[in-house]
């Protein structure tokens, strides 16, 4: 686990660690030191602590102008015993919100297992965020199956076209207008 890293080719464009209004605002990495551990498996040190033990996370990109960031996870998220929606919500993504930020894509291609309990904090996030949306990206097949049996997908949109293996390829802005017309589009269909 630890030679898996958090997407790095966008820091051109945002650095959490300098972005005032960031959560890890004045974060300093040392990437010689693997402090941080899931499962006494060492990750790499550009991910970010968010209060779990079992998952962290990367703040890839944020746009507070139009609204919306990117997180990458790593590890399993377990609601169950660690509440880690609780943490991802309290710790992260209020502080997000109170920002203006209404749109999340979560990338989850190295979320390796979910474990779910109750779907308040999803709901509380979902009311949140009024006129925006929660997209999850790239989530893994039975991680997906989880959310669903959990209801999870009552306010989070994945699956389907939102398995965008290329996201890599795009700039942030392109990546979130893609997004964002995927969204609108399905939105437009429920109605």
């Amino acid at each position: 686990m630890h030679e898996i890293e958090p997407y790095y080719n966008w820091l051109k464009y945002y650095d959490p660690a300098t972005d005032e209004q960031s959560p890890f605002f004045g974060k300093e990495y040392n990437y010689d030191l693997y402090t941080n551990a899931i499962y006494n498996y060492y990750i790499d040190p550009a991910w970010d602590f968010m209060g779990s033990e079992t998952l962290y996370i990367k703040i890839l990109y944020t746009s507070y102008r139009q609204g919306f960031c990117v997180i990458e996870f790593i590890g399993e998220w377990n609601d169950a015993i660690n509440n880690d929606i609780m943490h991802l919500k309290r710790n992260i993504v209020d502080h997000m919100t109170k920002r203006g930020i209404n749109k999340f894509i979560l990338i989850g291609e190295n979320v390796l297992n979910f474990h779910g309990s109750d779907d308040c904090y999803y709901e509380e996030w979902f009311e949140d965020v009024e006129e925006g949306w929660i997209a999850a990206v790239n989530f893994r097949d039975f991680v997906l199956r989880e959310w669903q049996r959990y209801n999870v997908d009552s306010y989070v949109n994945f699956g389907g076209n939102l398995q965008i293996d290329n996201w890599r390829t795009m700039k942030p802005t392109h990546f979130f207008e893609l997004i964002h017309s995927l969204i609108t589009r399905r939105l437009s269909a429920s109605y």
